[in-house]
């Protein structure tokens, strides 16, 4: 174990190596990675790092790549062999300098060297070249024993080969010896044809130590031919028959050479007699027919025998050769063979066809020319074939009456893997030798007969898709088809159902595979279930089914809003907070519920004064003030709006999330025009008091849960404000009445006109409320609006059910007055009450004025004239 103490460096301290310079020792042939030396470096007084890559061997004598540094941790590291270099201590340097070079980062450097000795290590010995793979010898079969090879290894130890090494055979044998100093003798002499053709010796040497090596040797003996070919053919005489056509074979001479036994193919065969009715293969020794043999002619019809010499030799010159004589007897035969005029048949059969059904007789189609008996008679052989057996037969055997025994069924499983197709191959054939054969091919077919009905896989189907869905969406598949093989197209049809009001069928069916689409969007508002009947046909049999599809609800409806567009006029000074002329929005949507609307200003509002309360949760909203105007200060620079509602329903009682839910948005146009200060009161006169009927509807709605928590918190705001709001009210009365003291004015009441008008001053002050119990007119528009006795909160009703206005008596109607909101005025009150209930009404300001000469009004100097030209708002180009 290696100890390294660190001791704290001074400033006359140095970059050194430790333990260098130093000697080591590594052993020959050490494997790469083997430890040699391991050594430290000692930092500078600097305690500046070393360079990365460093320590390093830069120089080696005698030069080698054998070694180099390895970092172990730290500071320490380690010399080790590369494996790039062998380390031999027999032919290679025994003692390397390695010179070990180190630097740190301020550029102080050590050299030191590292003195590496190889020691020996013993080696086995070795064989060389191909003794050292395996060596092949040879010998002559037949040779005398004796010396066959010298056996020859080095010991890598003995670089003079001055040290005997000792030789012996491993696995010792009868045949062979091997001496101590590698002399291989054979003991035996060896027979080619036998005895072994080779044999597998294991040599082995070893040293002096014990070491030692193996390697194999492989004799192998070599053949000579010494031997003559001998025939291996049993027979020496043949019978044949007449008619054999060229080339027949008619016999098969073979042969053999002991000297390469199993190896005919050296052989060379000939015949050495003249003839003209055979030849011989020269290499294969087959007899071929070459010239008609016809028994009945010639010089057969005498003598019938052929004799033969067969020359067999091993060499096509010299070499060694053999003889042998053969005889062939033509015989006469039955060379007419049975034919037919038809040996191809296709027969179409019914899939119902009865067992024992005569499908076919054969004897009238064959024949036989020979002229006597057995040679012009012939039968048939069994009929055979793939999918033939056990369906088809002869009655009786041999008879060539083709009957059927078996099942022909065209769904059986059976029949389906052969395709209901059968081929039957029968053989005519003669019945005295040769027995000619010719085939006779008949093709069977099933013809199907309808015995299935056409039906679907279920009674009944049932498919939902969503209204959503576009068209071509996949709704579901059909599918109809009977147990009849083979399966006929079935072709696929809507027969009934599918009508909407706009479409005669909104649905589509593809013909070939069953599949239902869609050809439009279905509305599920309009027609939730369609019951459709499909009806399918193949041609032969027809069937219908009942299709239910049912349309899922979806989000798919836009809100629609009341009025869709709007004018209106508010003045300059209105307080924030107020409902803008009692504008409400009701909308309504035929997939979503009141609560789930929500309100949103699109462009046009400028500054942000127009806000809707409720924003969210009901389908009825007011448009109120949310930021004064400003246009001494220069925030606000136009008088017109135009403003782009968004309602959105959102969905809320979808069940669904509403990351989830689909929602629709539809929009509605509002026009606000600003009337800025009048500078001149208008002189009017005076209408006949109105007494409006106050009608009270409560909209709220208990399960709208946030309702009671808006209107708790507004409540607690809207009370501070009420006490500031009184205070300013109170002060601005005081003013008023100061300014007051003197008597108003009476105005000249034209005769007919109502003289117990009087002027009152109402001080408004504003709640929000979705109450709305009143009605009056709109001084400006004319127009009939619903109002909040108790906040003032403003609705513009429906034009289709307005009063009708009060007209001026005389020929000419008085200009329309324009009532002025503010502090200090107030509508007069109406001095009925309707069901026991108090009520308020709004009326027109009217302010006192004079006539002139003529009767008609005049205006007070105190008025400015521009007012008296103004005109009221015109209504939105929408409305």
């Amino acid at each position: 174990m290696a100890f390294c103490i660190l001791l704290k460096p001074t400033g006359r301290e140095a970059l050194r190596l430790i333990h260098l310079p130093a000697t080591s020792t590594v052993a020959e042939n050490s494997p790469p990675e083997t430890p040699v030396h391991k050594f430290s470096v000692n930092l500078s007084a600097s305690l500046s790092p070393v360079i990365p890559g460093l320590p390093l061997i830069i120089n080696t004598s005698p030069l080698t790549d054998g070694f180099r540094v390895n970092w172990l941790s730290g500071i320490d590291f380690e010399v080790v062999t590369t494996g790039k270099e062998q380390l031999d201590f027999e032919t290679g340097p025994n003692i390397f300098d390695l010179q070990i070079y180190v630097k740190d980062d301020v550029g102080v450097t050590d050299l030191q060297i590292l003195t590496v000795q190889v020691t020996d290590v013993n080696e086995p010995p070795q064989f060389q070249g191909n003794l050292a793979k395996g060596l092949d010898l040879y010998i002559l079969e037949g040779a005398n024993p004796g010396f066959i090879y010298q056996v020859e290894a080095f010991d890598p130890e003995d670089t003079n080969r001055n040290i005997p090494l000792s030789y012996f055979l491993i696995v010792p044998s009868v045949n062979f010896r091997l001496s101590a100093n590698g002399t291989l003798f054979s003991t035996t002499e060896f027979d080619f044809e036998a005895g072994h053709k080779s044999f597998h010796l294991a040599a082995g040497v070893r040293d002096s130590q014990g070491l030692g090596a193996a390697t194999t040797i492989q004799v192998n003996i070599v053949n000579i031919n010494d031997e003559i070919p001998r025939f291996t053919s049993p027979a020496r005489v043949y019978t044949i028959p007449e008619e054999l056509s060229s080339g027949t074979i008619v016999a098969n001479i073979t042969a053999e050479d002991p000297d390469d036994k199993g190896f005919t193919g050296f052989l060379l065969y000939s015949i050495t007699t003249a003839n003209r009715y055979f030849v011989i293969n020269q290499l294969t020794g087959t007899l071929q027919v070459a010239h008609r043999l016809d028994r009945d002619a010639g010089e057969l019809r005498q003598n019938p025998t052929i004799s033969l010499e067969v020359l067999v030799k091993d060499r096509p010159s010299g070499g060694q050769e053999n003889r042998m004589q053969i005889t062939f007897i033509v015989e006469d035969i039955n060379d007419n063979p049975a034919a037919c005029t038809k040996t191809t048949f296709s027969i179409m059969v019914p899939e119902r066809a009865a067992k024992g059904t005569l499908l076919l007789d054969l004897n009238k189609f064959c024949f036989d020319d020979d002229s006597e008996a057995p040679n012009n008679r012939f039968n048939f052989t069994t009929p055979s074939g793939v999918g033939s057996s056990g369906r088809f037969s002869q009655d009786p055997a041999g008879s060539g009456k083709i009957v059927l025994i078996g099942d022909l069924d065209y769904e059986n499983s059976s029949n389906l893997a052969a395709g209901n197709k059968y081929t039957v191959i029968v053989q005519v054939q003669d019945v005295a030798l040769p027995y000619y054969k010719n085939n006779i091919y008949i093709y069977i077919f099933t013809k199907p007969e309808n015995e299935f009905p056409l039906t679907f896989d279920r009674p009944s189907y049932v498919f939902e898709v969503s209204e959503l869905r576009p068209a071509q969406t996949r709704v579901g598949l059909v599918h109809a088809a009977d147990q009849d093989h083979p399966q006929k197209r079935v072709v696929y049809s809507i027969s009934t159902g599918g009508a909407s009001p706009q479409y005669p069928n909104i649905f589509w069916i593809n013909p070939q595979t069953g599949e239902l689409q869609l050809v439009t969007r279905a509305d599920y508002e309009t027609t939730p279930i369609y019951i459709l009947r499909i009806q399918a046909t193949n041609g032969e049999d027809s069937s219908s089914v009942t299709v239910t599809v049912n349309i899922l609800e979806e989000n798919d409806e836009k809100p629609i809003c009341t009025p869709n567009s709007y004018f209106l006029a508010i003045p300059v000074d209105l307080k924030v907070g107020t409902n803008i002329q009692n504008f409400k929005l009701t909308c309504t949507d035929l997939d979503s519920s009141p609560r789930s609307f929500r309100y949103s200003m699109g462009p046009g509002n400028i500054n942000s004064h127009f806000t809707f309360s409720p924003n969210a949760g009901s389908n009825i909203t007011s448009l109120l003030l949310a930021t004064r105007f400003d246009y001494a200060g220069g925030l606000d620079k136009i008088w017109d709006y135009k403003l782009l509602v968004y309602i959105t329903d959102d969905n809320l009682l979808s069940g669904r999330k509403k990351a989830q839910a689909h929602v629709e948005t539809g929009t509605v146009t509002l026009s606000i025009r600003v009337i800025p200060h009048p500078t001149t009161i208008v002189t009017t006169t005076p209408r006949p008091r109105v007494i409006y009927q106050v009608l009270r509807k409560n909209i709220y709605s208990p399960s709208a849960w946030y309702v009671p928590f808006v209107i708790t918190l507004g409540s607690i705001l809207l009370l501070g404000l009420l006490v500031s709001l009184f205070v300013l009210l109170a002060k601005a009365i005081h003013r008023h009445c100061l300014h007051k003291t003197g008597k108003h004015q009476k105005l000249p009441v034209k005769k007919g006109e109502m003289k117990t008008t009087k002027t009152e001053v109402l001080v408004e002050t504003i709640h929000m409320n979705s109450v709305f119990d009143g009605e009056a007119i709109d001084p400006v528009t004319g127009a009939v609006y619903e109002f909040n006795s108790n906040t003032g909160a403003r609705k513009w009703k429906d034009p289709s059910t307005q009063m009708p206005r009060w007209k001026e008596p005389g020929p000419q109607r008085a200009a329309p007055s324009r009532a002025v909101t503010g502090e200090g005025t107030r509508p007069p009150r109406s001095t009925g009450e309707q069901d026991g209930l108090s009520s308020k009404a709004l009326a027109e300001d009217t302010s006192p004025g004079s006539r002139n000469q003529d009767g008609k009004l005049g205006t007070p100097k105190s008025r400015n004239p521009a007012l008296t030209s103004w005109a009221p708002p015109k209504p939105h180009p929408g409305k």
